[in-house]
């Protein structure tokens, strides 16, 4: 059995996650994690050094070295299903799982945080709100083709 979580920055995937794995005996994987273990770069620095697109590239290798895992629940980053086939390949090869929560959570949540993601970094919180409800509009297609839906507050599987 393997779960894929998804859904936008903020929504819980990490802790959730965690919670998750340890309730199902399962083993647990941030890709984010795994990607700065990987490469000796935090996630930010390395968009800042590199750009999006580059990571990206990597981020979709990283997802793809899951294929063959099991009994884990795999943490991604929020735009990781919505590059290249990196939602198909989630499908085919787990069960995924759409914390979904409201711009206006999401935001609180972002601009609570001491750890600002790079596609936040120096935005008001009125620009924090609007770029969260514009990425959100977006990506929403892919996370929606989750099997599994659950609210991000609160999540229970």
């Amino acid at each position: 059995m393997k779960y894929y979580l998804i859904g936008y920055m903020y929504s819980g995937k990490t802790t959730f996650g965690r919670q998750l794995a340890a309730e199902r005996g399962m083993d647990f994987l941030d890709l984010d994690r795994a990607f700065e273990e990987r490469y000796h770069y935090t996630v930010p620095r390395f968009f800042a050094q590199f750009g999006e697109a580059a990571f990206r590239v990597l981020e979709t290798q990283m997802l793809h070295s899951t294929a063959d895992l099991d009994n884990v629940v795999v943490s991604t980053g929020g735009g990781t299903p919505c590059h290249a086939d990196n939602m198909d390949f989630i499908l085919a090869h787990g069960t995924a799982i759409y914390l979904q929560m409201e711009v206006d959570a999401l935001a609180q949540r972002a601009l609570r945080s001491h750890n600002p993601r790079p596609l936040m970094q120096g935005l008001s919180p009125d620009e924090v709100r609007s770029k969260i409800a514009q990425q959100l509009k977006e990506r929403e297609r892919y996370y929606l083709r989750a099997p599994i839906i659950l609210d991000g507050t609160c999540p229970k599987l």
